[in-house]
Parts: structure tokens; C-alpha cells; sequence
């Protein structure tokens, strides 16, 4: 490389020579061109092809080596692993200079050995490292669910690729690791312990490569958002306390309970949060004297977990009626999932005790906070299967965006069927029955123009979910659905059971796991692998 970049420059060092510039500045030419030519030759010569150094070590995680990669050379680096030196998974690329950098390596089995190596890119050249092995240390003290994979049989080439994220709730006083990623053959792979008498509503992948988390102390009341890398250790974190403090110096007009069930992380590092508040009200209809009505709220915090905008579901009674309550008081809302509509910059929130999924104007947090439409029975869009209650979604959980141009947006939601309407007389679903309730998976197109709903596409599996429960639709058209709770399990001591269908007319089940009590999948859901950008095949 050296010698194709000195025949490069001689040229200018030949042509520099006949120039009729002052002696002066031709020496000045002629410096510039040789400093930049062995500037080059040296970067190309030496740093882009020299050996990669590498170390591997334990971390705090037994499941998540660390990786350290010295190079000589600005450009990037990734590891990749597996049992065998076919590797088969990879970590993320991370920007790398002299200095040398950690890379935590994670999606392994415990007590598995696992080859590894590192690749450097740099001035268009990779270098490979030498294989080194590691042994995944044992599992954690605190047992894993013993999850159960079955898949169709012979087995569909179709099944969506990824690993699978579970997100549970555990019986109380049960002690079990409640937040772990496992491969699609139900080995754990990942895990993080929130500690004993907590639990994670909920945790996601954030663009960095780290998570967060919001973990709740239900006995103790307290509930934090925190941000932990791949080996657990802890980045920040927030706890509702210190959120309540903030709230109030920035004067907004309502100070939260507490961070409940979802989170939305947002393109510029924000993170939009769920969270409870109550009001009081005196004499509501069958309600006499004094009620602490739970509501909900929603809180923008910035990247650095300040409030920058927020919204009160109490100022919208025109919409929020406080008198509709389907499940009672005093918990009227409660709202379980929270997501970005691109289109326009809103907020769509699900409110379970409301049976709807609602659009607030947020407008990238500029917005009124105004309800833009309700959808769902009694809301404000007619159903293009015409007027049958029961085709609505009710109770539901994680509505997701599928598809969305102009008007149209596709949501995918999970539709739990507590309380189901039969009729337009009020007529419900029982539990247990009869009339017997049952969830399904669906897909609804909303059109926002002509307030119209379609139900492109529905799948009841013959179990119904009473609580929790996650849906999405998978990179191969696939729908994968977590039906929690099953009044009738489908075997004995199932407590959720996800599976991977067919988005056809008569789905085909494709994957299935079974998570057993005394946990609960609150939410569970594939995800492509540990790591932004990458995809597990395997």
C-alpha cells in the first residue's frame, strides 16, 4: 500500500518541481506534499493491517463477556460469536480510535463455551483477530421460568428470525428472574434482576445498545425509570420521587403517583412515560361522598429525565367522561401502552378501563394535549364491518403501528375481550361465563378522514386472556401474539402462552412457548436480536 501511494504522489512532486513559484513556496509545497503522502503511507503501512489486540473477560453478568479491542487505527469494530467458529450472532459496530474500547458480548447460554473474534474496519481494510474462547459463566442463583417451545410439525421455514424478549410479573413472594431474553428454543441468553418484591412493567432496547427499564415496588411504592447496559450495571436512573420534584418546579399542573406500565422512547432521546395521578371528586353517580379517582398522565422527559411537556387526562372532560368507568372506580382509565403515530408527531395511548385507543395532539411537543379521536365502541369511528359491538376490541393491551400513509394507519392490537359488548343493549360477556369472553389478535385499519375502522384481520385462538398480553406483526408478515392469563390454561400450570401465526385466513400456528406459574408474561415479544441494527437468524 505504501508503494501505490508514493507513485501517486510523484507525480505532484515532479510537477510541484516545474513550477515557476518562488523558491520559497515551492519548498513550502513540497513539505505539504511529503507530510501528507507519509501520512498516508504510514496510516495505510502499519495501523489498518496490524494485528488486532484482544482480551476477553468475565463481567458482572455471568451471561455477557467483555470484550477489549485495542487498535491503532480510527475507524470501527464488532465481535462475533457462537458455539463453533462459524460464530453465527455479532454484536453492533462501535467507532473505535487509538485508545483501546470495551464491547460487552451477550446472547449466550450459560455454562456454554463460545468462540469469539473481533473485526476492525478502517480506510476501506478488515482485519480479523484471532479466535479466542470464553465459557458463559453459570446461571444466575435465582431461577429462570422454564419456558417450553414446541413449533409446527415438520417446521415452518417461515418462523420470524430474532430472539424472544419476556417481560413477567411473578406471584408475590415468588423469587425468579422476571426480565430475560431467550433464543426461539427457550434457552436464556440475557437477564437482569430487579430485585426481590419488584417487578418491570416494563424494558426496552435503546439505540445505544443499553436498556431501560421502569421497575415498580408494589409494597413499598416507589418506581423508577432506570437505564442499565448489557451487563447490569446501572447508567441512570430516575425514581418517582425526584420526578415529582421536577414536576413541580417547572409548574405543571398535576404531580405524578408513579411511573405505570409503558414508556415511549422517542428519535431525539426523549422518553414519554406513563403515569398515575388521582383527583378527587365528591358525589359521582353511585358514588357518594368523597372518591380518589386514579387517572392517567403523560410526562416528556428530555435526555436529561427533565419534564418538558406533559398532559392531564382530568382537563379533557368533553372527551373523559370521569362517569364512564367500565371497570369502576377508582381506577378509571388505566392506560397500558403509549406509542408514535410518524405521520403527524402524536401520541396514541390504549385505555383499557375506556375500552379505547386514543389520539392526543402532542405534535413533537408543541401540542395542545387536545383528544383527537377515540376509537373503539361508543368512540368516534363507525365500524366498516357495520354496527356489531362485539367485532370492537375491549380490555385491550399493545396497540402497535403496522403500516401508516396519509389518513390510514394499521394498528395491530391485542384484544383481551373482558367485558365484551354483545349487543347494543349493554349486553356483556361473563366471566366465567356463559356467555363465555375470549381474546383474540387483530388488525385494524383507521382511516382519520372518513372516522371509518376496518377489521382487516382477526385470529381468536379459543383461550381467553384476562389480563396483559402483547401483539405484534413480525418482518415476515407473521403475527406473534403473548395470550396472559388464560382462564382455562391450555394445559396444566401454563400461565401465558405466546405463539407465532400465519397472518391468513385460517392462521397456521407456527412457534409456540409456553411460560409456566408462577410468573406471568405480562409482555413478551421478538425482537431481533440483543444489539441496534443486527438481526439473529438463529
Amino acid at each position: 500500500m505504501f508503494r501505490s501511494l508514493h507513485d501517486s504522489c510523484l507525480p505532484l512532486l515532479l510537477e510541484s518541481r516545474r513550477t515557476t513559484v518562488a523558491c520559497s513556496v515551492r519548498t513550502a509545497i513540497l513539505s505539504a506534499i511529503f507530510a501528507l503522502c507519509f501520512f498516508l503511507a504510514s496510516c495505510g503501512s502499519s495501523n489498518s493491517t496490524q494485528a488486532l489486540q484482544v482480551n476477553v473477560a468475565n463481567s458482572a453478568n455471568p451471561l455477557v463477556a467483555q470484550v477489549t479491542i485495542g487498535s491503532g487505527c480510527t475507524g470501527q469494530v464488532m465481535v462475533e460469536f457462537g458455539p463453533d467458529t462459524s460464530y453465527g450472532r455479532s454484536t453492533s459496530w462501535y467507532p473505535i480510535d487509538s485508545a483501546p474500547i470495551t464491547v460487552q458480548v451477550a446472547g449466550m447460554r450459560a455454562s456454554t463455551v463460545y468462540h469469539m473474534r473481533a473485526q476492525r474496519q478502517c480506510l476501506g481494510v478488515t482485519t480479523t483477530s484471532q479466535d479466542t474462547v470464553f465459557t458463559a459463566g453459570a446461571p444466575p442463583s435465582i431461577p429462570f421460568p422454564a419456558v417450553q417451545v414446541s413449533r409446527s410439525d415438520p417446521p415452518d421455514s417461515t418462523e420470524n428470525p430474532g430472539v424472544e424478549l419476556l417481560d413477567t410479573i411473578a406471584t408475590t413472594g415468588t423469587n425468579q428472574i422476571q426480565a430475560f431474553v431467550t433464543d426461539r428454543d427457550g434457552n436464556p441468553i440475557w437477564y437482569y434482576d430487579v430485585g426481590q418484591g419488584k417487578f418491570p412493567y416494563i424494558y426496552k432496547l435503546l439505540p445505544n445498545g443499553n436498556f431501560l427499564f421502569m421497575i415498580v415496588d408494589p409494597t413499598g411504592g416507589d418506581s423508577w425509570l432506570r437505564e442499565v447496559d448489557l451487563a447490569g450495571n446501572t447508567i441512570r436512573q430516575i425514581d418517582i420521587l425526584t420526578l415529582q420534584q421536577r414536576m413541580q418546579a417547572a409548574g405543571f399542573d398535576f404531580v405524578p403517583d408513579g411511573y405505570h406500565h409503558d414508556f415511549l422512547l422517542l428519535d431525539n432521546g426523549h422518553v414519554v412515560v406513563l403515569v398515575t395521578q388521582t383527583k378527587e371528586f365528591i358525589d359521582l353517580p353511585g358514588y357518594p361522598g368523597t372518591t380518589q379517582v386514579i387517572g392517567d398522565g403523560l410526562v416528556d422527559l428530555d435526555s436529561n429525565f427533565n419534564p418538558v411537556w406533559a398532559w392531564n387526562g382530568f382537563d379533557f372532560p368533553d372527551w373523559l367522561d370521569v362517569n364512564r368507568h367500565l371497570f369502576g372506580l377508582p381506577d378509571w382509565t388505566h392506560s397500558n401502552a403509549v406509542i408514535y403515530s410518524p405521520t403527524d408527531g402524536n401520541l396514541i395511548v390504549s385505555m383499557r378501563h375506556q375500552s379505547w385507543v386514543i389520539k392526543i395532539d402532542y405534535n413533537n411537543g408543541a401540542g395542545t394535549g387536545n383528544v383527537l379521536w377515540r376509537l373503539g365502541y361508543q368512540g368516534d369511528f363507525a365500524l366498516a364491518q357495520g354496527e356489531d359491538p362485539s367485532l370492537w376490541f375491549s380490555f385491550q393491551h399493545f396497540p402497535v403501528i403496522t403500516t401508516q400513509s396519509g389518513t390510514q394507519t394499521s394498528l395491530a392490537i391485542w384484544d383481551n375481550g373482558d367485558y365484551r359488548p354483545l349487543d347494543t343493549n349493554g349486553t356483556t360477556c361473563v366471566i366465567p361465563g356463559p356467555p363465555a369472553c375470549y381474546s383474540r389478535a387483530t388488525i385494524f385499519q383507521v382511516d382519520e378522514s372518513s372516522k371509518v375502522a376496518d377489521l382487516l384481520w382477526a385470529y381468536a385462538p379459543g383461550m381467553f386472556s384476562i389480563w396483559g398480553g402483547s401483539i405484534n406483526q413480525l418482518a415476515n408478515g407473521n403475527v406473534e401474539f403473548d395470550l396472559n392469563a388464560p382462564q382455562v390454561p391450555p394445559s396444566d400450570g401454563v400461565a401465558s402462552q405466546l405463539q407465532e401465526v400465519t397472518q391468513t385466513d385460517t392462521p397456521t400456528v407456527i412457534w409456540k412457548m409456553d411460560v409456566p406459574l408462577p410468573v406471568n408474561a405480562y409482555r413478551a415479544y421478538r425482537i431481533p436480536s440483543l444489539y441496534p441494527g443486527i438481526i439473529w437468524q438463529q
